[in-house]
């Protein structure tokens, strides 16, 4: 069934209803302003900026690095425990809103860590939100630990020994952070050893990096998810490649635009990376920061992209959902409420 000819003034309240998962949501990036002065104010630090508005009008970022320089100092904030679990709680309450059914959060220890923050108190903070989440409102979620990659792959190590006694509350790790001069391949031991203890994998690559790099996060660090990936496009043969393997890329749109990976959104190579067959999935990234959460990037790309339609929209939910590494049970479940609800749209449209 082909869900291209439900009206686009259908497509809003569809895209707000459909369930869907996030697979690419920094969750220090979630740190909203007003909660950033309130753990301040609790913890005793004093900010650089002198009120909220301030703060949020630094929000102007030329490129990635501009943007960690701000996302490090705002998360000085998190100190204890209860901070990290405010922080992941403020952002499942927006994930209910946008109808997220699940969530895979990635998490910076080492932006803690060196600040002299203990590992259990990121962990055990985030992991005791993501149960409170599915208690609350039955958001399923999972953490997945990222490597920064400016920094040595011996602090890499250094930092999965320091999380392993906290094994259980994570099911994979990632690469973040900036990208330039940092390649895939750094990190080659340091990965190879989280596979070989069953972690998921996946990094960012071919954001403001290279395609080099996408092919190098496959091929050496043996991903199984892309983070960003758009500069793929630069190279048909990769394109072809991930399009052949349906290797997931958890695409950012307002992220790209807000760090002038894309000008405007109409430029957005999104729909065109679709089209071609790969596993597209839209995800918020930073959304603090970047403009909106989960569900104001899909309204942004829907918007600004006429070419997409209501089968685009379900296919993009459907491969958040196939991409995810969710248990297959609960991916079974959340297909059928998918096509449910697409179905109901098809038949009033």
């Amino acid at each position: 069934m082909t869900y291209a000819t439900i009206a686009r003034n259908h497509l809003s309240a569809l895209l707000a209803r459909m369930p869907k998962a996030e697979l690419h949501i920094h969750i220090e990036g979630s740190l909203e302003p007003e909660l950033i002065f309130a753990l301040a104010a609790k913890n005793g630090i004093t900010l650089s900026y002198p009120s909220v508005e301030a703060l949020r009008a630094a929000y102007a970022f030329t490129d990635l690095q501009s943007f960690l320089d701000l996302y490090y100092a705002g998360a000085s904030v998190l100190i204890e425990e209860d901070d990290f679990y405010r922080m992941a709680m403020a952002y499942f309450a927006r994930a209910h809103a946008d109808h997220i059914v699940h969530a895979e959060l990635f998490f910076d220890p080492q932006t803690h860590t060196e600040r002299g923050v203990p590992m259990g108190a990121v962990i055990q903070g985030l992991a005791r939100a993501c149960a409170d989440a599915k208690a609350h409102w039955g958001i399923s979620a999972s953490l997945i630990l990222c490597f920064l990659r400016h920094l040595s792959e011996a602090s890499a190590f250094d930092t999965l020994e320091a999380a392993l006694p906290y094994r259980a509350h994570f099911i994979g790790v990632g690469l973040d952070s900036g990208e330039r001069g940092n390649p895939p391949e750094k990190f080659a031991r340091v990965f190879a050893k989280c596979r070989a203890l069953g972690l998921r994998i996946v990094a960012h690559a071919g954001e403001e990096g290279p395609p080099a790099y996408i092919e190098s996060a496959l091929d050496v660090l043996h991903v199984e998810r892309i983070d960003h990936g758009v500069r793929c496009s630069e190279d048909p043969v990769l394109v072809q490649r991930l399009a052949d393997s349906r290797m997931p890329l958890t695409v950012c749109p307002l992220s790209n635009v807000k760090l002038c990976v894309f000008n405007t959104m109409q430029e957005h190579n999104l729909a065109t990376l679709l089209h071609a067959g790969l596993c597209i999935t839209l995800n918020s990234d930073d959304p603090a920061y970047f403009g909106g959460y989960l569900l104001s990037n899909f309204e942004a790309v829907f918007a600004a992209l006429p070419e997409l339609s209501g089968q685009d929209a379900w296919q993009l939910a459907r491969n958040s959902i196939d991409a995810s590494f969710a248990p297959e049970a609960d991916k079974v479940l959340w297909r059928t409420t998918l096509d449910h609800v697409f179905d109901q749209a098809l038949a009033t449209s």
